[in-house]
């Protein structure tokens, strides 16, 4: 169950949204989404829509007993300082680290929307 600071971030992502916070005070925006703002202690904040990009900082292989490994990633967000998201890896190669990469949505049965990222010049 989303807490009441991400709700709103899973509902915008489940209508193909990328969403952060952006600090009402100062500006600043944030992910993850949290009560208060580290730069200047503010309450306030509104959902600010961004471009779903960033660049590669990891990724990991995941296996399973059962099926094929998953490839995760963890994608620095170029609109948000030290944002830091994960996802699946949505190509036939592995990813690279640095490369500029753009985030897709996913639904998974009832489950709420999921993100994979894939190289940016790949079309969604």
């Amino acid at each position: 169950m989303p807490d009441r600071d991400a709700r709103e971030w899973w509902e915008r992502l489940a209508g193909g949204e990328f969403a952060v916070q952006e600090c009402a005070a100062c500006g600043v925006r944030r992910w993850p989404a949290r009560a208060f703002c580290a730069h200047c202690r503010g309450e306030a904040w509104r959902w600010r829509a961004i471009e779903p990009v960033g660049t590669v900082e990891s990724w990991v292989v995941s296996h399973r007993p059962f099926g094929d490994g998953a490839t995760v990633v963890m994608v620095r967000l170029a609109a948000v300082a030290g944002g830091l998201v994960y996802g699946s890896w949505d190509a036939v190669r592995e990813p690279v680290g640095g490369e500029q990469v753009r985030a897709s949505f996913t639904d998974v049965d009832d489950a709420p929307a999921l993100i994979a990222w894939r190289p940016y010049g790949q079309p969604i």
